[in-house]
């Protein structure tokens, strides 16, 4: 049989234990412990010899599910689903990172992520090295023998900047440092991580995985190509896991101690959205270029960016990295911060809410709101601006969208 396609390996991925009524959809398991006949089972499954489950916040037969459905679509070779795409980057962080170790990354980061790497872990002796990691010899300039990964996002939020990631992959691969990639933007159905030379990647399935917005929840994703040997904190654990000493030392360790798990119920629900996540993508990707056609006519709209625009920087590689549609999320400019709030005021279908790729369209300011905690010189720095809407198309009727951004511009 050929290859399967995306939502047929969703869906069709075979439970680990045969459920005891014949359910289509994996039940949610949502208590907390798992009883054993023995105690020799219950010291198995503690030690890691067998795959029963003993505790929820350790491993959960729904939550397992929806990591092997991950699993299927991205050749994987482990995934861990947590309880947000922040846990998701914390807690890889603190696998891999030690005191006097440096990390790489740009200042073209979500607001939450900067801050993560921009003060949260400073207090742990980790240096973050920030710079242009659209180049080269910036990257190399930053990276020295304690550089331990490369961090970045497949397209930035919301500066929407893109690299050229077989690029950035060849540098890792030959200076030996881990490459780690935030691809909530560019979800699996559109970017194949480890074609790229990905080593892990994060994503916040609360975006479009969870199917409109259902639920928090976060991924790590690792494809078992990185030498392991070659990070201080895990060749003990190479020696004895060899590629799984990453998966070991999150598993065992900091997961289980950080307990940061995705809740059964969480689980069940992105399961839900994994199944239908290629149909909602493709169409809120023709509404969003629907939309960038309308703003285009606007006199009063500045700027509009999509990496999809024969007109942006990133159009190229873009195209040649996520296809036609590099995402469904824009920006545009309007005058001043209070033409922004104006606009925004008089939107009545269009929501005004934080998040991504939900069913529903959303509009935000992201200099008054995920960025408010920096001043405005460091807002200018890293690219949002009081003048930047970020806009993220749902999948309405693309009409009543345009209805609506002319009513409010007008």
């Amino acid at each position: 049989m050929n290859k399967q396609g995306f939502s047929t390996r969703v869906i069709h991925t075979d439970y680990q234990k045969k459920d005891a009524h014949n359910a289509l959809q994996m039940p949610i398991y949502s208590n907390a412990a798992f009883a054993f006949e023995t105690a020799e089972q219950m010291e198995a499954a503690f030690m890691g010899r067998s795959a029963d489950h003993s505790y929820s916040r350790i491993s959960n037969p729904t939550v397992e599910n929806f990591e092997n459905r991950i699993k299927s679509i991205t050749g994987a070779q482990s995934v861990t689903a947590l309880s947000s795409g922040m846990a998701a980057i914390s807690n890889l962080i603190f696998t891999i990172a030690k005191s006097g170790d440096n990390i790489v990354t740009s200042s073209h980061l979500f607001g939450n992520t900067y801050s993560f790497f921009k003060s949260t872990i400073e207090a742990f002796g980790l240096e973050v090295r920030f710079c242009d990691l659209t180049n080269t010899e910036e990257i190399i300039k930053h990276s020295d023998k304690r550089t331990i990964a490369i961090f970045f996002e497949t397209i930035t939020n919301p500066q929407l900047e893109v690299i050229n990631i077989i690029d950035l992959s060849t540098f890792a691969r030959s200076a030996g440092i881990l490459l780690i990639a935030d691809s909530t933007l560019t979800p699996p159905n559109i970017f194949s991580a480890s074609k790229f030379g990905v080593d892990i990647e994060v994503i916040s399935s609360t975006k479009i995985i969870s199917g409109g917005a259902t639920s928090i929840g976060g991924l790590i994703i690792d494809y078992g190509s990185y030498n392991w040997d070659k990070n201080e904190k895990l060749k003990d654990y190479s020696k004895r896991f060899g590629p799984f000493a990453f998966y070991a030392k999150l598993r065992k360790e900091v997961f289980r101690n950080l307990g940061a798990c995705l809740s059964p119920y969480a689980a069940y629900l992105q399961s839900l959205g994994l199944e239908t996540m290629s149909l909602r993508y493709d169409a809120a990707a023709k509404n969003t270029l629907a939309v960038i056609n309308y703003l285009q006519t606007e006199s009063s709209v500045k700027q509009v960016n999509y990496p999809g625009l024969r007109s942006s920087a990133y159009h190229e590689i873009a195209k040649q990295q996520f296809g036609e549609f590099p995402g469904t999320i824009l920006t545009f400019n309007l005058a001043s911060k209070e033409a922004c709030f104006q606009f925004m005021n008089r939107l009545k279908l269009i929501c005004r809410s934080t998040n991504i790729c939900d069913n529903r369209t959303l509009i935000l300011h992201p200099a008054s709101t995920i960025y408010c905690d920096f001043n405005s010189e460091i807002r200018e720095n890293i690219g949002v601006p009081d003048t930047l809407i970020r806009f993220s198309t749902g999948i309405e009727s693309p009409e009543d969208l345009i209805s609506d951004l002319q009513q409010a511009l007008n």
